[in-house]
């Protein structure tokens, strides 16, 4: 018999490069050990690997301190050395990978251990705890790769094949969540005045991130699969329970604390795990078999969930420094962070259970986009050279060097010199062009899901509900009418941004990715917000008219008055009325008349409005048309030689800024006569002989929406008569 725990001790301490020498060195596969007294004389080999995964899989039977933890750790890195070692020998190669049996007794030793490590709740948050849990999660997921395929869809095979994989897949990731929570209570303790930190206490800090982002990276490449992202979505526990939900509420909820500001490796680390998660749940939102959204719409955390994205987008676009990859090293990727946001965005947005509460949510993160300066807004929003992108990596995960600095943290023999483990990058980002199209088409999606009106689906109250609010959030956030913001600059630069919006978003229907139906609503929403902007700034000039330029106009006439005695003491029969040259200003302007106060004739160059070759002018050369207002040609919608209705300074070219024109049919109807057009989503796709052909068949079979195989049919039997339609979208519909 072995005596397998000092073997095991012994061992698990050497690299793979030791252990391959002394196996060169034995007889018989048989290793003199080289331990102090009383440890083993010689190691079977074949014995210990054959013996090693039941012997850890009885000791994680009775785990109750932190100790059998960090044996178990040895174990496991122990395991992964001889997986290197296998492909160098070939004993050790049929012994480890082409038994059937010893590859059985891995797969139960994964699977248990993550599940004893999903309960484990200690509190030990600055011990050794974190260190040896979070290395041991990801080093047993990662055995995987090692023992099994590094091939995913092969992975995925091999797992749907086990009958405990639901237990597998709750495990691992409520044990992943463990590891989140742990860091969390670290990263919300360490710093203040009762735990003081150092550089040491912050590379302690990045190690956990590294293992819980390897870990979380693991499941993601599990489920960019299909067939196990299917087997997640009918998994009680993740899905209708919130299990998947919870875990990335954790997530999005880490924050770097002040005394880790400086810390760009731990800012980037956890960026990219927010990044990872986003993109779990966009797999899941985007599955066509089951639709994830209506299996979590009942749970208020799907709601809470909705709500932390959206804040995450207005932190990131409502920050003075450049979001995401702008302030950060390029050698720390950040991760798709706001990309995937405002992906899942766009599917919450465009549900019918999210879509009431992401009406009024998704306003601020979206004027905080619109109302950037108009140069810098087109460079980033309406280009394919953007001036800063995220970069996106994933980690050259080694759970041999993990193990290694966890055991020495438990043994209390860590060190500064020591603790410099960090995982290379492997760069997965998007090709430049791709990502700046995406991210446009995105904010265009958003508008136009949250603008659309289908009567037969919505409720008449809901007509223009969104840009009702929008208007409403604008003018609670524009500042108050003065000399200096006299025609509501952000309400101005909001539309001017819209307009060139609509105009570059025609440029991404040939790649599909936007239809026309949502360039359409996007012009319809600028067109109707630039109507309302023009009746805001008229209004603002006549507030400013009439209070702040009429008391400046009062004090300086006064010394121009004082050698016309005669004339300052007789009233002006047309103080009253509104000055001639600006009854010539058109109707669809709507601008309230401007008071003059004092003498009519007087020529005092302050702030006389005239008008010069039909723009509104004062007397001192400001262009008010570059306060927001400009002649149109009517209330209707502007032709292809009309003068855009809003400029800014710096526009090189007014037809570059236009609102995009509407159909020919649309643009003929007054705004109250307006109906979207159906929208071309999962609720509307159909022709009306598909419409007719389905209703006819629900019929029959009312409850059509609660059986997969008659929706699967009708899905591919509709697809013959029309658009293509998947049985998810037949099931939404």
């Amino acid at each position: 018999m072995i005596d397998m725990i000092s073997a095991v001790q012994e061992l698990s301490g050497l690299t793979a490069r030791e252990l391959s020498e002394m196996l060169k060195e034995s007889d018989s596969f048989v290793l003199q050990s080289k331990a102090q007294a009383g440890g083993p004389e010689q190691v079977d080999m074949e014995k210990l690997v054959s013996s090693l995964p039941l012997h850890l899989l009885a000791v994680s039977l009775d785990i109750g301190r932190v100790s059998d933890l960090t044996y178990v750790l040895r174990g496991v890195r122990f395991l992964h050395c001889l997986s290197e070692l296998a492909t160098r020998h070939t004993k050790l190669e049929q012994l480890l990978l082409d038994d059937v049996k010893l590859s059985e007794q891995v797969m139960d030793l994964i699977f248990f251990l993550l599940s004893v490590l999903s309960h484990w709740k200690k509190e030990d948050h600055l011990g050794a705890s974190p260190f040896i849990h979070s290395s041991l999660v990801a080093g047993s997921l990662h055995l995987m790769t090692s023992y099994f395929s590094s091939q995913w869809h092969e992975l995925v095979h091999i797992l749907l094949a086990h009958p405990k994989v639901d237990i597998f897949m709750d495990a691992a990731f409520d044990s992943l969540h463990e590891d989140m929570r742990l860091l969390s209570v670290r990263l919300s303790t360490l710093g203040t005045k009762a735990f003081p930190v150092g550089p040491f206490d912050s590379q302690l800090t990045y190690f956990i991130c590294q293992q819980c982002e390897a870990s979380l990276q693991f499941l993601l490449s599990l489920c960019q699969q299909k067939l196990f992202r299917d087997r997640i979505l009918k998994n009680k526990e993740l899905c209708r329970n919130g299990g998947i939900l919870s875990l990335s509420f954790t997530i999005l909820k880490l924050g770097v604390p002040e005394w880790l500001k400086g810390s760009t490796d731990i800012a980037s680390s956890i960026s990219r795990q927010k990044a990872k998660i986003l993109s779990i749940l966009l797999q899941l939102c985007e599955s066509e078999s089951i639709s994830y959204l209506d299996e979590v719409a009942t749970l208020p955390k799907s709601m809470q969930l909705g709500l932390e994205v959206l804040d995450l987008l207005k932190i990131a676009f409502g920050s003075k420094q450049k979001p995401a990859a702008g302030s950060h090293d390029k050698s720390y990727p950040v991760g798709s962070v706001l990309i995937s946001a405002l992906r899942l965005v766009d599917v919450f947005s465009d549900d019918s259970n999210f879509r009431s509460s992401f009406i009024t949510n998704t306003i601020p993160f979206l004027t905080q986009i619109l109302a950037t300066p108009h140069d810098e807004f087109v460079s980033s929003w309406c280009s394919v050279d953007l001036p800063v992108m995220e970069d996106d990596a994933n980690l050259d995960y080694d759970p041999v060097g993990a193990a290694d600095l966890a055991l020495l943290a438990a043994s209390n023999m860590l060190t500064e010199a020591k603790v410099n483990y960090s995982c290379n990058f492997r760069s997965i980002s998007m090709p430049s062009i791709q990502y700046a199209q995406t991210r446009t088409s995105c904010v265009v999606k958003i508008i136009a899901n949250l603008h659309v009106f289908v009567p037969n689906i919505c409720e008449e109250q809901e007509r223009d509900l969104f840009l009702q609010k929008f208007q409403k959030y604008l003018l609670s956030e524009s500042p108050k009418p003065s000399l200096d913001h006299p025609a509501a600059d952000e309400i101005t630069i909001v539309c001017t941004n819209l307009g060139s919006l609509s105009h570059y978003a025609k440029s991404l229907i040939p790649g599909n990715l936007l239809n026309e139906e949502d360039v359409q609503l996007l012009s319809d929403f600028s067109y109707k917000l630039q109507r309302w902007c023009k009746l805001q700034v008229g209004q603002r000039i006549s507030q400013v008219a009439k209070s702040d330029v009429t008391s400046e106009m009062k004090v300086d006439l006064q010394p121009v008055q004082q050698p016309q005695p005669a004339r300052a003491s007789v009233p002006d029969p047309n103080m009253d009325g509104p000055p001639k040259d600006v009854q010539n200003i058109e109707e669809s302007m709507a601008t309230p008349p401007m008071r003059q106060d004092g003498n009519a004739r007087d020529e005092t160059p302050r702030n006389r409005a005239t008008t010069n070759g039909g723009v509104l002018q004062n007397s001192v050369g400001q262009n008010l048309i570059h306060l927001g207002v400009a002649r149109t040609t009517s209330a209707g919608y502007p032709g292809p030689s009309t003068a855009t209705s809003m400029e800014v300074p710096r526009c090189r070219s007014v037809d570059h800024f236009k609102t995009p024109e509407p159909t020919k049919e649309s643009s003929l109807r007054d705004e109250d006569e307006r109906q979207p057009s159906r929208r071309g989503k999962k609720r509307t796709i159909m022709n009306d002989g598909q419409v007719n052909e389905i209703e006819n068949a629900l019929v029959d079979e009312p409850e059509m929406h609660k059986n997969a195989a008659s929706l699967q049919t009708w899905a591919e039997k509709l697809s013959g008569q029309g658009a293509e339609i998947t049985s998810s979208q037949l099931k939404n519909w």
